[in-house]
């Protein structure tokens, strides 16, 4: 990672006084291909709200100066909405042994730079510390790759996320909506890769 990037981890309330800032980093980032989302303020505030309000949730901000140009989020999964949790247990996966990790946004001028792999070791390593973890989660929004609206060149990370460890869970999948840019409100499929996580 580059010297001029620094990492904060935060928990809990520490992460109250970032929100504004992640919430509008959020909307600028996911407005792009594949999320498309038509971002609304008061929702980021209400979402990031869950994780300001538990204790064992984890912000990563990446910060060039003063300005921060990335956040990356996690928390225990049973401490998480029940969409998130339906696919674990429909799996008869125990929710309390899963750590999510929620999304990483990163302003497209940082990426390529090692900053997304500091996010993962800093939020599997906060899963760690806490115990009592098996696995760590996410979700990617599925889109059909014959989309016409997906960019010419586009290069999706889930290499990245294999070499990461973490393996594509087809049919563990959940069904958010939000507002697509030019379309509205609309549901999305999101399916979830997990990898085990090892002992520090």
């Amino acid at each position: 990672m580059p010297a001029a990037i620094t990492l904060h981890t935060l928990t809990g309330a520490a992460i109250v006084p970032h929100l504004e800032v992640i919430a509008a980093l959020r909307i600028a980032v996911f407005r792009d291909w594949p999320y498309l989302y038509d971002g609304d303020v008061g929702y980021e505030r209400e979402y990031l709200r869950a994780y300001a309000d538990c204790p064992r949730s984890v912000v990563v901000l990446a910060v060039d100066g003063e300005r921060v140009v990335g956040a990356s989020t996690g928390l225990p999964l049973a401490e998480d909405g029940a969409a998130f949790q339906a696919p674990f247990q429909a799996r008869g996966m125990d929710v309390a042994r899963v750590f999510y990790c929620g999304e990483s946004v990163l302003l497209p001028a940082y990426r390529g730079r090692g900053i997304g792999h500091a996010f993962f070791d800093a939020r599997e390593a906060h899963a760690r510390a806490l115990g009592g973890f098996d696995w760590t989660a996410f979700a990617a929004v599925d889109r059909d790759p014959d989309d016409p609206r997906r960019p010419v060149g586009h290069r999706g990370n889930e290499a990245f996320w294999a070499k990461r460890g973490y393996v594509r869970q087809p049919g563990m999948t959940m069904h958010l909506h939000w507002n697509e840019v030019g379309t509205g409100e609309i549901g999305h499929a999101l399916t979830f890769w997990l990898r085990p996580l090892e002992a520090a």
